[in-house]
């Protein structure tokens, strides 16, 4: 059975490890997906060509308010709605605060935060208008439970959380469904930088004993972005092999 049959959806940060995921799951389940990317231009390319006729994709900066705006607006031109939108770009740039620089402070809430503005701020009129649609957020355990040297990556995914909460409230009668995932430990490139020795800290603290998968997310947000969950709004969805 295919869960999302005939369904636009917008994925942001759609060439990273957990983004490229969902999107291939999404196309899978029927889904037309739209995603985009800032960097990774030529595996946005290689995962174009894959998903042939069932995906395309578009470079943006999604920090800017007014081209997220322009992006929203092409999208609803050509397909004339939007079912399904998950806010998952995002970037870590990691510091102690004594250290942190504000050019670096800024660049991860900008990045984490004002593209989750900017880009829902446009996809709530097309939804609000067929009266249905799921958003979904990217937060972090990290958001929940915060981290030494993380002050900005911490921040910001908490404030997705709190964001995501608020607009379940002022959507729900809209049928407008708003949740958030919040990953823990995911075998991903974002997390290469940390030393070995950090990362099996973090796996001797998992009761699963295992990292998570980038699939492992991309099954949770197609749970989220179907039918099967239209009961669930304003929550938080830990996928942290039982870390919190």
């Amino acid at each position: 059975m295919k869960l999302l049959h005939n369904k636009i959806a917008i994925v942001t940060g759609g060439s990273g490890d957990i983004g490229e995921y969902i999107v291939k799951t999404f196309v899978k389940h029927g889904a037309y997906v739209i995603f985009t990317f800032c960097k990774s231009k030529q595996k946005a390319n290689k995962l174009t060509f894959e998903l042939k006729n069932y995906v395309e994709s578009y470079e943006i900066n999604l920090n800017n308010f007014n081209d997220s705006k322009n992006f929203i607006q092409k999208i609803i031109k050509k397909f004339g709605n939007i079912d399904i939108l998950v806010n998952n770009a995002g970037i870590i740039k990691d510091n102690f605060l004594l250290r942190m620089s504000e050019k670096t402070w800024d660049k991860v809430i900008k990045t984490n935060i004002y593209s989750i503005f900017n880009i829902t701020k446009y996809v709530i009129a097309p939804m609000i208008k067929q009266k249905k649609g799921s958003i979904i957020n990217m937060s972090s355990v990290i958001g929940i439970t915060g981290n030494s040297g993380q002050s900005n990556y911490a921040a910001s995914k908490a404030g997705i959380i709190g964001f995501t909460k608020s607009i379940a409230k002022e959507l729900g009668k809209k049928n407008i469904r708003c949740n958030v995932i919040a990953p823990g430990y995911i075998s991903t490139k974002m997390n290469d930088h940390f030393s070995l020795k950090i990362k099996e800290n973090w796996i001797k603290n998992i009761p699963l004993k295992r990292a998570g998968s980038p699939q492992d997310i991309a099954n949770c947000s197609l749970f989220l972005a179907s039918d099967l969950s239209n009961y669930i709004t304003g929550s938080v969805l830990n996928v942290n092999g039982g870390l919190i």
